[in-house]
């Protein structure tokens, strides 16, 4: 994965694009992660965490007292379903993070007890993959550790560590619950064993451990935004080295808030509904003499359109379609980022909202049209809106969860009108902070980066 080397040409960025983090920020305070209207509570839930993980870690087997590491979830901005065709997509990190109190121990062995992945224990004398645990948690840390341990030639092996470990990343949102996971191990794995990794490193090595050790073929998008911070544009048309810049975006500067809202549909049974769109894209992507659809053009699929049709069937068309327009789109919205063009962000936001109801096709499944949650909560977004913010369908899509930008003004009664509709505490106004994954040192001191 490589930095981009030109910034959009032409343009004053104003200092307001940051370096990619060449190695894990250490924190002498949460301060600089969340709202400081959040802070009073947020120090109290680190205290909570200290304090359990002493119950559950009494000292047997750990070398010194414990430091805290927090891994945001992430928020797509704009790339629906175009990093699995290497594509381009921008995703920020927020301010919903998952959290861990750690210490390194004298021996091999892992211990983790999270309140979203249960308790368990993994002896890294084995890096190899195992098959009995494909699909688990424990895959995820040993591959981290085999991945991290190989890379750059290190040698020395990774150490153990005990870690308790807590998150109000919602599951099935898609905000990256999992991938902020990753990222937060391979943190713990990089500072207890001296392995100076970047977060760029760290995010490399999450995919490696889910393609390979816990057994899914995801992309790189989720774990560069959880590890990185800040808002990246990531171009994925060089599928051996991602190309990534990180931008500066904030809604709260031009009186917006960002909004998840999670319309409670379910993700079970979608697995082939997720799967159809790659497989569609690629398909196309085969009768153009590509193995995917990156650098394609709309006159390319114009000019073979009725060889489409016939052999992939309208639909994967529309989700090529979508693929190129959602590409350029991508790259539209950072340069207005950059420009600090509010107006043409939300434009660019709602085209495509607009491409994945159309095109890609992804707000219920075909086969449960009463079951439409997304869509109904897009309607009520785009009426109470009237034209002042933007929405669009977030992650995955077929269930789950909307994005919304919201006049600051206006925020209390969406969420009155949101949760009459889906429920209580369906509304969860974010923040884009400027960390990815970090390690924090003391979590009730004074704000300040080492």
């Amino acid at each position: 994965m490589s930095e981009k080397q030109s910034r959009s040409p032409g343009i004053d960025t104003g200092g307001q694009v940051p370096a990619l983090p060449s190695r894990i920020p250490r924190l002498d305070s949460i301060d600089p992660l969340y709202a400081q209207v959040a802070i009073p509570s947020q120090k109290a839930r680190y205290a909570k965490l200290a304090s359990a993980f002493s119950g559950h870690f009494p000292g047997v087997g750990s070398l010194s007292a414990p430091l805290f590491f927090s891994a945001p979830g992430r928020t797509e901005l704009c790339g629906n379903h175009t990093d699995h065709n290497h594509g381009k997509v921008l995703a920020a990190s927020i301010d919903l993070d998952t959290i861990a109190a750690a210490a390194p121990r004298r021996d091999g062995l892992v211990r983790i007890v999270s309140e979203g992945f249960g308790a368990f224990e993994v002896d890294l004398a084995e890096l190899s993959a195992l098959p009995r645990e494909r699909g688990s948690s424990a895959a995820i840390v040993r591959g981290m550790a085999a991945a991290l341990a190989a890379g750059r030639g290190r040698d020395s092996p990774v150490r153990g560590f005990d870690a308790l470990v807590r998150s109000d990343v919602l599951p099935g949102s898609g905000l990256s619950s999992s991938a902020a996971f990753e990222v937060l191990v391979g943190a713990m794995f990089s500072v207890f064993s001296g392995l100076d990794a970047s977060p760029a490193e760290i995010a490399e090595a999450g995919r490696h451990a889910e393609n390979l050790y816990f057994g899914k073929p995801c992309g790189l998008m989720d774990q560069l935004a959880c590890a990185l911070g800040n808002t990246a544009a990531m171009d994925f048309g060089d599928p051996a080295e991602a190309k990534v810049e990180l931008l500066r975006f904030d809604p709260d500067d031009y009186g917006l808030s960002l909004v998840i809202v999670a319309t409670g549909g379910s993700h079970a049974d979608l697995t082939e509904d997720y799967a159809a769109i790659p497989a569609e894209m690629k398909a196309v992507a085969a009768i153009l003499g590509r193995p995917t659809l990156a650098g394609t053009s709309r006159k390319e699929l114009l000019d073979r359109v009725g060889e489409i049709r016939g052999l992939c069937g309208d639909r994967a068309f529309l989700r090529a379609w979508h693929f190129v327009g959602e590409t350029e789109r991508s790259s539209l919205l950072g340069r207005a980022i950059l420009e600090g063009d509010i107006g043409a962000c939300l434009a660019v936001i709602k085209a495509s909202g607009d491409s994945s109801a159309r095109f890609l096709q992804n707000l219920y499944p075909a086969r449960s049209p009463s079951e439409q949650g997304l869509t109904l909560a897009l309607a009520l977004t785009e009426d109470f809106l009237a034209g002042s913010g933007a929405c669009r369908v977030h992650g995955g899509g077929f269930a789950g969860t909307i994005q919304a930008y919201v006049p600051l003004s206006r925020l209390e009664a969406y969420r009155v009108l949101m949760e009459s509709v889906f429920g209580e505490a369906s509304v969860f106004p974010l923040r884009i902070r400027p960390y990815g994954v970090v390690c924090i040192e003391n979590p009730q001191g004074a704000s300040h980066e080492r």
